[in-house]
């Protein structure tokens, strides 16, 4: 599945567009973080890889994290608003990239800590959902039109023969 990455300027753009809403985020179909959730951080990660065709890859991410506490304190989520406030506080301390990817960081006791992409922006009534979307590997020499050494399917036995430097991922 391709998923189209949201910059960092497109997060908060649609944030700001919305400031008296209540900030909700789907996780999964039909589930929302529950509305006492804390944003606890907000980091900004420079990546550098290298991958298999040994090409070098860099690129910045901004990790919202969401936090629910076990003892629920508010049966209502935040405003828009206050989450800008908390951004406002990081970039007065951290020069946020605006051609970052965004990523929402989010676990609880029935879905496993990972972080998500934000995908659509739904109005529903009062709450400005965020509909959290999963990413997948990649092979990102295939971007560059390889092929990886290996078929569209590969084989597990295939799979198990590819080298360090022999062209395959």
């Amino acid at each position: 599945m391709t998923h189209t990455r949201m910059t960092w300027q497109a997060f908060r753009s649609q944030l700001e567009k919305y400031p008296e809403q209540i900030l909700q985020f789907q996780y999964a179909a039909d589930k929302l973080v529950a509305p006492s959730y804390h944003i606890t951080e907000i980091k900004q990660a420079p990546i550098t890889s290298v991958d298999c065709g040994g090409k070098i890859n860099t690129w910045t991410e901004i990790i919202v994290q969401l936090w629910e506490p076990e003892q629920p304190q508010t049966s209502r989520a935040m405003a828009v608003n206050k989450a800008l406030k908390i951004v406002d506080l990081v970039e007065k301390n951290i020069d946020l990239h605006p051609n970052a990817v965004v990523k929402i960081e989010f676990g609880n006791a029935a879905f496993d800590t990972r972080q998500l992409y934000p995908g659509e922006f739904l109005l529903e009534g009062e709450n400005l959902v965020v509909n959290l979307q999963p990413d997948a590997t990649q092979c990102k020499a295939t971007d560059r039109g390889a092929t990886c050494g290996t078929p569209k399917k590969q084989t597990m036995e295939a799979a198990e023969s590819c080298t360090p430097g022999g062209g395959c991922c």
